[in-house]
């Protein structure tokens, strides 16, 4: 039978030469975990072959129970009668095989019924989950709601909702945007207020919200009468009751089993999360974050799918004689889509792991706090390790989604006019793709996320101790390109920031954060190229790509290409 873990060779490597000894063993509170739960891992390598065993779980299921019925959700899609808001079959089903599994927990502590496995290990399943069928990922890997109630909750709180998301008897939704609020949170006007008992209750619209048909929803709502800014927030959880009304679904291009709602909340009883004034400038951005992260697994489990269908059309498909598989064009465009494929995943998981390192640190913290314990040397890390995960999650959805819709796209052109066609997979696969670079924030919005810690070099010390590793054989040449690479960029770099134009650096973030992109990833693959000797022509190839897309946003940025911006009126109106 099939499996997306295991038929999956570059997914295997990466869970292979994953470094987590000291994320897991946060997470198990140095192993004690298992003094109370006799299914807790009792070392490292115990945890791993947990992890392993789970991942096999999630690739059976979607390998033989989600991905051969997402044609089939994607023409039925969700259903809206009455109010009421219905899974397709298929998404049903899935989800019933995924809680009977109990993989609806993932990383929940075992006190609330999950299953406490670092967030890496999660967003593996979600590539997995995705590439079987991308709208289920929209109610699979909203997790982040429970683990944001988790993390910011008080323990009523937790005790009430985390166990039935772990149970799978709730799904949720964060039920940020409004009509007039889309990227722009800071606008929010649903109204949340304390009656005569008081009881918080809310009332407004939230639109667009990804399965706003959930059991437990968390809402960014106005606390502060009169404030009209991001201040006057707080974060709010209730429930999708009688008192919250589905207005409608959205009628939309692609991910078609996950339902887009627009709701109505009148006077709907909500419990405070946290404290007040927080819910964006804190616990919102720690939401995205997260959400952002499970995008960009999504976006690569969307760009597994279509080149798995590509490759397997071009082998299959005779013109003039012969496969078009060994028609040149055609499998250069192959090799490309590959290497696109491994270096993002090489980003994800990278990423992925500054994350779990991040809040495994700030779990850290509040043990040692809580045991009146000296923090100092944990916080000086943290401020790092945040400032590092910080960057790389706009930096890594911007390049995943980016990529996946033109893998999409070129699967799709290898497809011909074949591909066009909604009896192909890769034509729903386009569809799905297309809003990757979309939510949880536009790729332009990511730029404007990561353009901070490019400016600031964040990843400095990293390239400085890349530049002075030793690199075996022809790799030798490959660091030598990286280091020209690096030294292109401080040159941009300090072009840019000679200029003391805020103007100027905002129209040249993109070139200055795709250039630190291909540096990071470049040394990704240049390490991975040391383990596997496959590696080495995945990275020569990505590293003299990058090579030349840095020279062309050096010159960019140096002839001012964007100068044409200071006279948009007079060019476009």
């Amino acid at each position: 039978m099939a499996n997306f873990f295991t038929d999956n060779k570059d997914l295997v490597f990466q869970f292979e030469n994953l470094d987590l000894k000291e994320i897991v063993e946060i997470a198990e509170n140095n192993y004690k975990e298992a003094e109370t739960y006799n299914f807790a891992p009792r070392d490292y390598e115990d945890a791993m072959d947990n992890y392993r065993k789970v991942l096999e779980i999630v690739g059976d299921i979607a390998a033989n129970i989600v991905g051969p019925n997402a044609a089939e959700v994607d023409e039925e899609g969700a259903h809206f009668e009455d109010g009421k808001v219905t899974y397709a079959r298929g998404t049903q089903l899935a989800l019933d095989y995924l809680t009977k599994a109990e993989l609806m927990g993932f990383t929940l502590p075992r006190k609330y019924g999950g299953l406490n496995i670092p967030k890496t290990i999660y967003m593996m399943a979600i590539e997995m989950i995705s590439r079987a069928d991308a709208s289920l990922m929209n109610i699979f890997g909203l997790q982040d709601i429970a683990e944001t109630i988790y993390k910011y909750g008080d323990e009523a709180q937790k005790q009430e909702f985390l166990p039935q998301f772990a149970a799978g008897t709730a799904t949720g939704a964060m039920a940020l945007t409004e009509p007039d609020a889309g990227s722009d949170l800071q606008a929010v006007k649903l109204q949340a207020y304390q009656d005569e008992n008081g009881q918080w209750r809310l009332r407004g619209v939230k639109r667009f919200i990804t399965n706003g048909n959930g059991r437990i929803l968390l809402v960014l709502a106005r606390s502060e009468p009169g404030t009209k800014d991001g201040r006057g927030l707080s974060m709010f959880v209730c429930y999708g009751d009688d008192t919250v009304k589905v207005r409608r679904i959205e009628n939309k291009l692609g991910i078609h089993g996950s339902p887009t709602c627009e709701l109505q909340f009148n006077d709907t009883p909500a419990q405070l999360v946290g404290k007040r004034r927080f819910g964006l400038i804190r616990y919102v951005m720690d939401l995205m974050n997260g959400a952002r992260l499970a995008v960009s697994a999504q976006a690569l489990g969307i760009a597994q799918a279509a080149y798995e269908e590509a490759l397997s059309y071009a082998r299959a498909r005779e013109q003039f004689g012969r496969a078009i598989y060994y028609i040149p064009p055609v499998t250069n465009m192959l090799i490309d889509m590959r290497v696109r494929l491994e270096s993002d995943r090489s980003l994800l998981y990278a990423t992925s792991r500054w994350v779990d390192l991040r809040d495994k640190l700030e779990e850290k913290i509040e043990h040692l706090k809580a045991e009146g314990k000296d923090t100092s040397e944990y916080r000086a890390r943290l401020k790092q390790v945040a400032k590092i995960s910080e960057l790389l999650t706009p930096l890594t959805k911007y390049f995943l989604t980016e990529d996946a819709n033109k893998i999409a796209y070129d699967a799709l052109q290898i497809h011909g006019g074949a591909g066009y066609m909604r009896e192909f997979n890769v034509e729903r696969l386009v569809r799905d793709a297309r809003i990757t670079n979309i939510y949880e924030g536009t790729s332009q919005l990511q730029i404007v996320a990561a353009i901070g810690g490019v400016i600031n070099d964040v990843l400095g010390k990293y390239f400085e101790e890349k530049e002075q590793q030793s690199y075996k054989g022809n790799l030798s040449h490959l660091a030598e390109i990286l280091k020209e690479m690096r030294e292109l960029f401080l040159d941009a770099l300090k072009y840019v920031t000679d200029k003391d134009d805020k103007h100027f650096q905002d129209v040249a973030a993109r070139d200055l954060v795709e250039m630190y992109g291909y540096l990071y990833v470049g040394y990704l693959l240049l390490d991975e190229a040391e383990k596997n000797a496959r590696k080495i022509w995945i990275a020569k190839r990505y590293i003299s790509h990058a090579l030349a897309h840095c020279q062309h946003n050096v010159t960019s940025i140096k002839n001012e290409e964007f100068n044409d911006l200071y006279h948009a009126d007079e060019i476009l109106l």
